[in-house]
């Protein structure tokens, strides 16, 4: 039986449906109706430190109803968004039922728990939706906000505007190029709880490089994969410096520094 490894769930290689894949992906809702969607056997994924409503291991109990396998490796353990490291460093921290059922633990080894999860059962279901969004907050004062659940789907409409993610922070598969598809005013990520060599944050200089103010939500504060989470509620836990320049704080509410710079970029104040 195969265990295959991909850096994003969004982009499953040739071959994984029946298989089992290591994913860097979060371990929220989304992802574990991309997981049934594509027909896995099983998955295992990044619990991004769980964070707020648990929403970093949210796929766990969407896919228990369907019987289908799922675990999570700690964010502590192995770097979001890559998953050979997953691989090699990766300890387990969630298990679902049918993972249980096949004899993957807390603890274990990311690696062994991938090979355990070749006998789970392959289910055929047509999963419930689950929405990935977007949308775009406009102002009353002027300027407009861009919130995608995932950065996966920033167009190239959104160049210039002030666009909040969902997505954890880090560089996918450890490929700078893949910090962001545009070159937005400003980004925001979550920081997915910063995890081993504070991978969860890693965009942040790339985007510096690019002249993109960028700055994380704790995880904590916001639900990772909902970017209104992070608009709405989303604490400030890490800035690059063009975000520290147009007063992004560590500590303070989101919300405000995003509105005031999506003024700015719509010419607004």
């Amino acid at each position: 039986m195969t265990v295959l490894t991909a850096a994003t769930i969004t982009v499953l290689p040739d071959g994984a449906a029946g298989a089992v894949v290591v994913c860097g992906s979060h371990g929220g809702r989304y992802p574990g109706y991309r997981t049934a969607l594509a027909g896995l056997r099983a998955v295992i994924l990044n619990d991004a430190g769980v964070g707020r409503d648990a929403a970093g291991i949210g796929a766990l109990g969407y896919l228990d109803e369907l019987g289908i396998a799922a675990a999570t490796v700690s964010n502590t353990s192995a770097r979001i968004g890559e998953p050979d490291d997953m691989l090699r460093h990766g300890v387990i921290s969630h298990v679902n039922t049918p993972a249980r059922n096949v004899g993957v633990t807390v603890g274990d080894a990311c690696a062994e728990a991938a090979e355990r999860l070749t006998a789970a059962p392959l289910v055929a279901v047509e999963p419930p939706a689950v929405s990935e969004g977007r949308a775009v907050v406009d102002l009353e004062a002027g300027g407009r906000i861009v919130l995608v659940d995932s950065a996966a789907m920033v167009t190239a409409d959104d160049a210039g505007a002030v666009v909040v993610t969902g997505s954890h922070g880090a560089i996918v598969g450890g490929d700078p190029r893949k910090a962001l598809q545009v070159d937005a005013a400003a980004a925001v990520f979550n920081d997915a709880g910063f995890g081993v060599d504070d991978v969860g944050v890693t965009r942040l200089p790339v985007l510096q490089q690019r002249g993109i103010a960028a700055f994380t939500v704790a995880v904590e504060s916001a639900r990772i994969g909902e970017a209104a989470s992070s608009y709405r509620h989303g604490v400030i836990s890490a800035v690059n410096p063009l975000a520290e320049a147009g007063g992004a704080r560590v500590g303070e509410a989101a919300a405000p520094v995003l509105e005031r710079w999506a003024r700015r970029a719509g010419g607004v104040g």
